[in-house]
């Protein structure tokens, strides 16, 4: 494995994304190329971690992706990096059984209770904060560099820190980044704490309220729409972490980590044996409405024989030459729905497509693009369903089972996924849903249609996509 380093905080809103995504751009300026993860399902800080370092922002989710593929998506994410830089999620010792947890963090979960925490408990015999960034710490056996909202706190930080070194010595942080810190007599009395307890300060960030994202009701603005302004605020964090973090040490710290071998992720090898000669084509929609998806994916679809091809639907008016199926991300449709709704031409495409037997798998914001209307404007019409914001935002981790075959999966399989949306749709499943779970039906399974709320992460389902790419037909 690379070397390594987690940046987490004692809770959420502590400034864990703000210093990551400056320590990423600090070190790519200075020649260090960094590879950035975020823990979690998380899909819209690894847009900013990707501006930043100026390659794919990759999530690590032992969950959906399983604890055994963790250390090798690192190697596969960190191939030609000199070292991995990791965002926790929440707490570092906050996991599955957080109310609320793994929602992408604070920024969208403070702002509605979810639907239920029961998708949160942990399966018998595990750990209370399985899942969280502790656990994905020692897994990955990587030192936790902690970030401390130091407002309105001194000498109390030495006792939070000796909390969080003590609590479990396997995660105990070997250094502390003081966020948000006032004056520089403020600054000399925490430093005075932290070496009473002997936790080395990498760094004095001072307040910058400029540095603030916009959000709305799921959280940042994604750095695909925020367009030059995400741009500026990348280079805003860059330069505050670059002159107020240690990026010797930070790397020293990284560096630190256990040279333990690990065989790298290989889409090839996770897909398996399958004919690539006859490519065909597989559009996946992209663009400022769907920016929910992961690398991964992409690189599975290629190994198993397709031939990615990216379409706008914002902008492109038809589904690329050869097209034989279509994958629909999530993402932010009803930011988007005067643009999505006067594309005709598309709309029309999909449906042509969908009605014609091609392979659709839809996932969330896909799903609301091929129902009849969001929120009144009107979208595909594949489905026969209606969509509109809802009352309450509705989020966590679902055990579901297919219940029927689809090109995603197989009747009675069972898979693990995570639901993260505020909009409902009308109904909520079609005669033949796409899964079940806690005694509801969820999603729409229509000929060769699978449009769900359930994201899943295919590098937890490799063979999802290789069933997906097996079923196309049509010309190569």
């Amino acid at each position: 494995m690379p070397p390594r380093v987690v940046i987490a905080a004692p809770s959420s809103g502590s400034g864990k994304t703000t210093i990551t995504t400056g320590l990423l751009g600090a070190l790519a300026a200075r020649g260090t190329v960094p590879a950035p993860f975020k823990i979690g399902p998380d899909y819209v800080d690894p847009g900013y971690h990707a501006l930043a370092a100026g390659r794919p922002g990759r999530n690590l989710d032992p969950v959906l992706c399983g604890v055994d593929r963790l250390a090798p998506l690192v190697a596969h994410g960190a191939t030609g990096a000199a070292l991995a830089v990791v965002e926790g999620v929440m707490g570092l010792f906050d996991g599955r059984l957080a109310p609320g947890g793994w929602s992408g963090d604070s920024k969208a979960s403070l702002l509605a209770p979810s639907d239920s925490n029961d998708a949160f408990l942990p399966p018998e015999r595990s750990r209370p904060d399985d899942g969280s960034t502790a656990h994905v710490a020692r897994v990955l056996e990587a030192p936790v560099v902690l970030v401390v909202d130091a407002r309105g706190q001194h000498r109390s930080i030495a006792a939070l820190l000796h909390g969080f070194r003590t609590f479990d010595p396997a995660v105990a942080p070997a250094g502390v980044i003081l966020n948000r810190v006032g004056t520089e007599r403020h600054a000399d009395a925490l430093r005075a704490a932290c070496a009473e307890v002997g936790v080395p300060v990498l760094g004095v960030v001072p307040r910058r309220a400029e540095l603030a994202v916009p959000s709305r009701h799921l959280g940042l603005i994604t750095a695909a729409e925020h367009g030059a302004d995400a741009r500026a605020a990348v280079d805003a964090m860059t330069a505050l972490v670059a002159a107020h973090v240690d990026l010797d040490a930070v790397e020293r710290l990284a560096r630190s980590a256990p040279a333990t071998p690990v065989e790298a992720w290989d889409p090839v090898l996770e897909v398996g044996p399958t004919d690539r000669r006859a490519r065909r084509v597989v559009a996946v929609a992209g663009g400022p409405a769907f920016t929910f998806g992961y690398p991964e994916h992409a690189e599975l679809l290629q190994a198993a024989g397709g031939e990615v091809v990216v379409v706008d639907p914002l902008r492109d008016e038809a589904l690329p030459e050869r097209t034989a199926g279509l994958v629909l991300p999530g993402g932010f449709p009803e930011e988007h729905l005067e643009d999505l709704s006067a594309n005709v031409a598309l709309r029309s495409a999909v449906e042509a497509f969908a009605t014609a037997g091609g392979a659709v798998h839809a996932e969330c914001g896909g799903l609301l693009y091929l129902g009849r209307s969001l929120d009144g404007s009107p979208m595909c019409g594949v489905l026969d369903a209606d969509a509109a914001m809802g009352p309450r935002l509705t989020l966590g981790y679902r055990t579901a089972t297919a219940v029927a075959d689809s090109p995603v999966a197989a009747a009675g399989e069972t898979v693990t996924g995570h639901e993260f949306h505020r909009t409902v749709t009308t109904p909520r499943a079609g005669s033949t849903p796409a899964w079940s779970w806690d005694d509801t039906t969820e999603g729409f399974v229509q000929g060769s249609v699978h449009a769900s709320y359930l994201h899943t992460h295919p590098a937890g389902r490799p063979e999802a996509v290789r069933r997906f790419v097996a079923g196309l037909v049509g010309p190569p």
